[in-house]
């Protein structure tokens, strides 16, 4: 049966829908040009570094810290992404975002969960980034949420996708600076009073999909923080760059 679907329904590269040889893959081509954050990186939200990786991995010294990481306070600990948000790993986002491509969600939350291995904690909560009430019933789904069960599945942690809420709609954060990212999330997102005793004294990881400036993750790290959490630690499917 699954040799006579195969032949029905071949399997398709994530990106170009050309032929692979498994499901859930990308094409040599596809392959080649995604561009997967494997080597130095900013310890403290993933960001591809300069560098070799095998003279820089020693101990948490700060060494591999961005210049944004540097200047800007970070109020998580950790942070890793799998991809750079541009060229083939920008399509994948978006086609999960706004293309109506759940199934997506299984091998991009495999890369994830893969980048996130080196941060995990033992009894560490999975959180996503939430959507507001309205924008998820527009979209019928949130991506993030199935990013992060995937990553809770891979690492058999705990997932907790309603922990967070957003306490009002927020414009997108496209064409805004530094200042007005972190302006149009302040006191956005807050913890659900439910789960408060859950989070107090857990390590946390926080999820979403894209990260440019961090003021999202701020909001959300902030929030966990103020409701008792111990640390968090975050992971972005994507990581936006300076060209």
């Amino acid at each position: 049966m699954k040799a006579a679907l195969r032949l029905i329904y071949p399997p398709r590269c994530l990106a170009c829908e050309g032929a692979v040889e498994q499901d859930g893959a990308l094409c040599p081509k596809c392959w080649r040009d995604c561009e997967f954050v494997s080597g130095c990186a900013c310890r403290r939200c993933g960001v591809p570094l300069p560098g070799d990786l095998a003279e820089d991995a020693g101990g948490d010294d700060g060494s591999l810290i961005c210049d944004d990481c540097l200047a800007t306070a970070r109020p998580w600990r950790h942070g890793r992404a799998a991809l750079v948000y541009r060229g083939i790993g920008r399509n994948l986002v978006l086609a999960l975002k706004h293309g109506d491509r759940p199934d997506l969600a299984g091998p991009l939350g495999g890369w994830l969960a893969l980048a996130v291995a080196p941060i995990l904690r033992e009894g560490m909560l999975v959180v996503p980034i939430p959507l507001h009430s309205g924008r998820l019933m527009q979209r019928k789904f949130n991506q993030v949420a199935l990013l992060s069960a995937q990553v809770a599945r891979v690492h058999g942690l705990t997932h907790c996708p309603s922990l967070l809420y957003r306490t009002r709609p927020t414009p997108a954060q496209d064409h805004r600076g530094i200042e007005e990212r972190y302006a149009n999330l302040r006191d956005a997102l807050a913890v659900s009073p439910r789960y408060r005793a859950e989070l107090r004294g857990r390590s946390v990881l926080l999820i979403d999909d894209v990260m440019a400036s961090g003021a999202t993750m701020s909001a959300a790290a902030e929030a966990l923080l103020g409701a008792g959490a111990a640390t968090v630690s975050i992971a972005v499917l994507a990581r936006a760059v300076k060209e």
